[in-house]
């Protein structure tokens, strides 16, 4: 799980945008929003460079998960 759209959504970014800074198809750029595909590390780590957030911003804690069930 990822926290792509939860990160977008406060700076107010559009997945638009995103797709076209990575290079990615907004196809692609939707899965990773909406949790169907996970990004490759390498993905992960250009996405955290773009919206100026450290990876680990963008992961979604499992335990934090599990509290949420």
């Amino acid at each position: 799980m990822n926290r792509i759209k939860e990160v977008i959504d406060e700076k107010g970014i559009k997945q638009t945008w995103l797709a076209e800074k990575l290079g990615k198809s907004f196809n692609m750029v939707n899965g990773y929003v909406q949790n169907r595909h996970q990004p490759s590390l390498e993905t992960l780590y250009k996405i955290a460079a773009i919206l100026n957030v450290s990876v680990k911003d963008l992961l979604v804690d499992n335990d934090e998960k599990r509290d949420e069930i």
